[in-house]
């Protein structure tokens, strides 16, 4: 290689050398990032968005480009601002480790170990400079006093960042406060997907919040759904048409228009329909000479159980216990509105964790999710004694939920609605379920008492039943058994 090129590679090049080193080839995909990144570079252009699916490397990419960046002028300053401090430094860290390891550029690594940290590293450069050359930082931190040529705004939208209104206008003040650290003349990119209708990456602008022009208006885009205008796969080496179907279902219809197609889908979309349940009218059965829990002659290998209480504040106490079978598909057996009895001599509380006891007690279930928010904080110890009062084997899992409820609804809902795979059983309908659906509208005023704990329970991992029914015969989860291998190791 000529001497011009070593000094002067332009960005294709640089990424494919650096993947050879790696043992990889180039996909044509980042073949084209690469091109559109440097063109605009070459241009001029300082307002960059690119908007790709998920998994396709894009940060990987304009990593490998940063790391260009330096090699062509060591004297740069770039800032990486990610949702959290801990995704900035995953950037940083890997141009770090391409500038080590890349075949042109070892000769940037400094000789003082403290230039050379885990969130920020400074190569070896003409001009004595207060900032690094690179710095990783959360869009939350403090960067008041920081000063960048570049800013790389990577997934700062994220659902931690984005699932409420108050979390999307700070992420956008925040945003806006990157224009009093970029240097004049800088360039500041932002890489990412949508993860909310009220997405800082969209191409219109959203009136509801006031916005006259989009937020990133006058960016230079470079959008890649994963479907591409044919109808075809962008990346069809890693994304086969089997692929793309199956990453439709287990996302959902939602996140899957969002996070692949990249076009930000307004959560009232999600609207539920109860004319995606499938119904059955049949009762649970534990058949004991098979160890086996039947539920329509299907077996079932997991349980979830969440109760979301109340007490005398107009919501409703609800407890929801869904069961998986070995297919995947989830059958809604009991849903309780739990009810109090005026005339009884107990206590609202004592009340309710009775009747849940109960009910644990006849699914047989392992265990079971408490919401302790608010009310329910007192609940566990109460409800652990009328389980050891009726020697009922049910483990209590406590849970705080911070998540705004309709992206909890929604999240739950979404892939198991459009994949038709969530069963009730009939004695759902004369419980105020159905109507709780149909009439749902995130952010609305209607009730969701039965929906946020169906959530729950759709939300919960499948639980293992294997510990809790261990006498009687009554071990239906069929949990792995020990074994006893022979062998000839003198051990």
């Amino acid at each position: 290689m000529a001497k011009h090129d070593i000094t002067n590679a332009d960005f294709k090049l640089f990424l494919v050398l650096w993947n050879q080193r790696m043992g990889l080839k180039t996909p044509i995909i980042h073949k084209g990032m690469a091109n559109w990144l440097e063109e605009a570079w070459r241009r001029g252009d300082t307002r960059l968005l690119l908007m790709a699916f998920r998994s396709c490397g894009k940060s990987t990419i304009v990593g490998v480009f940063a790391a260009w960046l330096l090699y062509r002028d060591p004297n740069l300053r770039i800032l990486v601002l990610a949702a959290d401090e801990a995704l900035a430094g995953k950037m940083v860290r890997n141009v770090k480790r391409i500038i080590e390891r890349h075949p042109l550029t070892p000769a940037m690594k400094p000789k003082n170990a403290d230039q050379w940290a885990g969130d920020r590293f400074t190569v070896r450069r003409m001009l004595e400079l207060r900032d690094p050359s690179m710095l990783a930082r959360g869009v939350s931190a403090n960067i008041t006093g920081s000063r960048a040529d570049v800013i790389i705004c990577d997934d700062v939208e994220v659902p931690n960042t984005a699932d409420s209104a108050e979390k999307r206008h700070d992420l956008r003040t925040r945003l806006t406060e990157t224009a009093f650290v970029l240097a004049p003349g800088g360039t500041q990119i932002y890489v990412g997907t949508p993860h909310t209708y009220f997405s800082i990456y969209a191409d219109a602008p959203r009136t509801e919040l006031g916005e006259g022009a989009p937020f990133l208006d006058g960016y230079r885009r470079l959008e890649i759904p994963l479907i591409d205008k044919t109808g075809e796969s962008a990346w069809p080496e890693r994304f086969s048409r089997a692929d793309i179907e199956r990453l439709k279902v287990s996302a959902g219809p939602n996140k899957f228009t969002s996070q692949m197609l990249l076009r930000p889908v307004n959560i009232a979309e999600g609207r539920l329909r109860p004319a995606l349940l499938n119904f059955y009218d049949s009762s649970m059965a534990y058949i004991k000479e098979l160890n086996r829990l039947e539920i329509s002659g299907r077996e079932m290998v997991s349980a979830s159980a969440w109760w979301d209480p109340a007490f005398g504040n107009g919501d409703g106490s609800v407890l929801a216990a869904v069961f998986t079978d070995a297919e995947g598909f989830y059958w809604l057996h009991k849903l309780a509105y739990l009810k109090l009895d005026p005339l009884s001599a107990l206590d609202e509380a004592t009340q309710q964790c009775q009747q849940v006891a109960m009910i644990a007690q006849f699914l047989r279930l392992p265990s079971i999710s408490l919401e302790t928010n608010g009310v329910g904080n007192f609940l566990p110890a109460i409800l652990k004694h009328e389980l050891a009062r009726k020697k009922v084997r049910c483990a209590v899992r406590e849970i705080h939920n911070r998540r705004p409820k309709d992206v909890r609804i929604l999240e739950a809902f979404d892939a198991v609605l459009a994949a038709r795979a969530l069963y009730a059983n009939e004695s759902i309908k004369a419980t105020p379920f159905l109507q709780e659906m149909a009439e749902w509208n995130p952010g609305g005023r209607n009730r969701d008492d039965g929906l946020d704990a169906v959530a729950g329970a759709l939300s919960q991992e499948p639980v293992r039943i294997a510990r809790a029914y261990t006498a009687g015969g009554q071990d239906w989860m069929k949990g792995a058994k020990p074994q006893r291998a022979e062998t000839d190791f003198g051990v």
